[in-house]
């Protein structure tokens, strides 16, 4: 292409180009993942920072992203934005009709994000995995604004019953509001056995 060999424009991948030395905006960027990664979104612990629930602020945080079929980030973007993508499918839905899920303020051209209830399932559904059980407690601290008929919505489309049942537990043991206001006999959390695993963070039992 002339441009690229005249150096007006540097290639990214096929048929992607950037001007040179001029940084990529992650929300665009984002929303030009979204085209080629269904179900893709910011989700889990980076939407509950964007909205404002957060343990302590990272220099650079890693960008979780969530989508719905196993994938791997293109190159361009993890170069530029340190980012781990999540194929997960957590809740009975559509990946064209996400619960939950909303272009960034609304904004009908803005990246999607999870709502900030869905972000803390899927905060939940990591621990043992690759999100440790002492900050997952720490920033469920901070939710005490959450709405708990979204909650309860969410989960009762879960598919995780180790996710349900972190999320009651958690929530009665800090005393969070929203807790209060789930009736945990009508919600999925599996059979009246324990559900125990076993993680870097030690055995994990999780009582029906």
């Amino acid at each position: 292409m002339h441009y690229v060999r005249a150096g007006w424009l540097e290639r990214l991948a096929r048929g992607l180009y950037s001007r040179p030395n001029e940084p990529l905006a992650l929300h665009p960027s984002l929303v030009l993942l979204q085209q080629n990664f269904a179900g893709l979104h910011v989700g889990g612990k980076s939407a509950l920072d964007w909205h404002g629930i957060r343990h302590y602020v990272s220099q650079r945080p890693v960008l979780h992203l969530y989508g719905w079929k196993a994938g791997r980030l293109p190159d361009w973007f993890t170069q530029c934005f340190p980012a781990e993508y999540h194929r997960k499918r957590l809740f009975e839905e559509r990946p064209d009709a996400l619960l939950q899920v909303r272009p960034l303020e609304n904004h009908n051209d803005g990246p999607l994000v999870a709502a900030p209830e869905r972000a803390l399932l899927e905060l939940l559904s990591e621990v043992g995995v690759r999100q440790s059980l002492q900050e997952a407690r720490e920033l469920v601290e901070s939710t005490y604004s959450l709405r708990a008929d979204v909650l309860r919505n969410l989960l009762n489309c879960c598919t995780s019953v180790k996710t349900v049942r972190l999320c009651l537990q958690l929530g009665r043991e800090l005393s969070q509001p929203w807790a209060g206001k789930l009736d945990p006999s009508q919600l999925p959390k599996g059979s009246n056995r324990p559900w125990v695993s076993r993680s870097p963070d030690g055995l994990l039992v999780l009582k029906p």
